[in-house]
């Protein structure tokens, strides 16, 4: 059973068909048909006071899953993709979860304690100061970072919450600011600042671990270009680094999967400046948005990978086996309005007409003649072309 909708959830019925897995999708009684819908052996209605509530319903997802006899559950991404207690859940009602273990969710999860968790292994992160750990002289120990400050809600994500602080005079209400917006979104008001890098690079790594301690990575996308800490264009190999660079931050990526003997698929996300120095961001415990762009460079269904070690198969390559064809970019397609500062947009989809052709894909969540509504993100699809080089 695949816990989502939209665009992922056609995205993993896909696979699973091919790999000969009967599949089912969710769908609020008041959402509109999609194509996984269309795809998928069995539809199961949820119910919720609005679609989004109906698919954070744990209890009600859990029962499904077993009143349908779901030996597995995808979570795709969003919702509750990276919620510990949706795993517990299903790790007690004895359905397999495809990611991680619910502590690794929990410890991974919680920027915090990940934070510290890589910085006591010896991984490299930014200059910092955690609220936590003294709450009384947190803004003090703020000051003592240095300017600029990035402030961010512990529990975060999607760039909720981030307050970037260039003067002393603003810090203690941005300070406050955050945490009622951390509050607000998480339901969590814990604060840590970092040293703010100025024009900074995003640079993420793809790993896959099988939990038993093996782990590769699916080197590097690059996912600077964005708008409002969310993005919106991503690609693969970065054209920033060198091999060197790349291999050194690949393999740092696989050190910190390797910490957690993690299991499924991540993305361990880094920051990386100017002068060629890197360091830890966060670590997201699921499938990404971006993940066709790897897809595209190294020929491997990485949502085959994830089925294959939820079913306790293992990985399919060695870390050699793993190369990188081309390039990669991904588009993502938003009903928003350009005039109104990309505000989503609602409407009706009068007319699809998807680009097609060698080197082009589009993992799509919408129909011809759908309605785009205030129920959801307003991403509808994503475009992803491959071509020999980035030109």
């Amino acid at each position: 059973m695949v816990a989502n909708r939209g665009e992922i959830a056609a995205r993993v019925v896909r696979t699973a068909r091919v790999k000969g897995i009967k599949t089912a999708v969710l769908r609020h009684s008041s959402e509109q048909e999609g194509p996984a819908h269309l795809i998928a052996d069995e539809v199961v209605t949820i119910e919720g006071s609005t679609p989004v509530a109906a698919y954070l319903d744990i209890a009600q997802i859990v029962e499904a899953a077993q009143r349908i006899g779901a030996d597995a559950v995808h979570p795709g991404y969003g919702f509750l993709s990276e919620n510990a207690a949706f795993v517990a859940a299903l790790e007690k009602a004895g359905i397999t979860f495809v990611g991680p273990t619910s502590e690794v969710i929990d410890l991974m999860g919680d920027k915090i304690r990940a934070r510290a968790f890589v910085e006591e292994r010896g991984f490299p992160v930014a200059p910092s100061a955690i609220e936590d750990d003294d709450p009384a002289t947190f803004v003090e120990r703020s000051r003592a970072v240095g300017y600029p400050l990035l402030i961010k809600p512990s529990a975060g994500g999607g760039g909720k919450g981030m307050r970037v602080v260039r003067e002393d005079g603003a810090l203690e209400a941005e300070i406050d600011t955050a945490r009622r917006e951390g509050e607000r979104y998480f339901g969590d008001g814990r604060l840590f600042v970092e040293r703010y890098i100025e024009r900074p690079r995003h640079i993420e790594v793809q790993v896959m671990g099988d939990g038993q301690g093996n782990v590769v990575h699916f080197w590097e996308r690059e996912c600077s270009i964005q708008r409002r800490f969310q993005k919106i264009i991503e690609e693969t190999p970065s054209p920033a680094l060198t091999a060197e660079q790349r291999d050194e931050i690949c393999e740092t990526a696989a050190g910190i999967a390797r910490a957690v003997n993690y299991r499924g698929a991540g993305t361990v996300e880094f920051i990386y400046a100017q002068d060629g120095s890197f360091y830890f961001l966060e670590m997201n415990t699921r499938l990404q948005v971006e993940h066709p762009v790897t897809e595209m460079v190294t020929g491997f269904d990485l949502v085959a990978e994830q089925l294959r070690i939820a079913a306790g198969e293992g990985l399919s390559a060695a870390q050699a086996d793993i190369a990188q064809n081309g390039h990669s970019i991904e588009l993502r397609i938003c009903a928003e309005d350009a005039t109104q500062d990309f505000r989503p947009a609602i409407g009706d989809i009068l007319l699809l007409d998807e680009p097609r052709g060698e080197g082009v894909r589009v993992d799509s969540g919408i129909l011809d003649g759908g309605k785009v509504t205030t129920d959801f993100d307003p991403m509808l699809s994503k475009l992803i072309v491959h071509g020999r080089n980035r030109a």
